[in-house]
């Protein structure tokens, strides 16, 4: 049964982000908001909730999982960034945008899209998510929370804990976030590629969808 909390989302308190850390170290299975929608996340090196993951979302060997960071710093440190890729994302991170980028070898295979070596990446722009990976001092691996059979991704906490509280360890309840996705663009070419046109603008990338 997963526990619930109700966390403000412009003020959360810390005593429940530090146990919603726990959980996350001891394997849990979490559900968060974020500036898109809400979110399944796990520990980075976590091969047993990754997979619960993938059985949830019902997600093939192809799919692209995120590294949710804190920051660019931390981008870096998972995902060859140049000069051009960089000056993109400081221009667009915090943001409800996901991007496509070359793994480093800090990123577990099991983690990399299997045929290009890549990973999503992003830095959202909410006050929940960014002081809880500040107390992981750590991203979450994570996914949007788009259930087999839905067309757009839950937003109220309540329908979200009738769904999945036997499936996932927490509920942070936020209070809603949307459900328009990020904007997923994809670095790894010289220009940008939008592989999903989403919540970000498009206009910092010149490109359309």
């Amino acid at each position: 049964m997963a526990q619930y909390f109700v966390i403000h989302p412009q003020d959360p308190q810390r005593r429940l982000l530090q146990q919603a850390a726990q959980i996350v170290r001891q394997g849990g299975l979490i559900v968060y908001p974020t500036d898109s929608c809400y979110a399944l996340g796990c520990q980075i090196g976590d091969k047993a909730a990754q997979e619960r993951m993938r059985a949830i979302r019902e997600l093939g060997p192809e799919h692209h999982f995120t590294l949710v960071c804190r920051d660019l710093s931390e981008i870096a440190h998972y995902a060859r960034v140049d000069n051009r890729q960089y000056r993109l994302l400081k221009a667009t991170t915090p943001g409800s945008y996901t991007f496509i980028l070359q793994a480093t070898r800090e990123v577990p295979r099991r983690l990399q899209n299997p045929r290009r070596s890549t990973i999503g990446l992003r830095v959202p722009d909410h006050k929940v998510v960014q002081a809880l990976l500040a107390e992981l001092d750590a991203p979450l691996l994570s996914s949007t929370l788009l259930l087999p059979g839905d067309q757009l991704p839950l937003n109220d906490a309540g329908a979200i804990r009738e769904r999945l509280e036997r499936q996932v360890e927490l509920i942070l309840d936020g209070g809603p976030c949307g459900i328009e996705p990020t904007t997923v663009v994809d670095l790894t070419s010289q220009a940008p590629e939008v592989v999903r046109a989403g919540k970000g603008s498009l206009e910092p990338f010149g490109v359309t969808a």
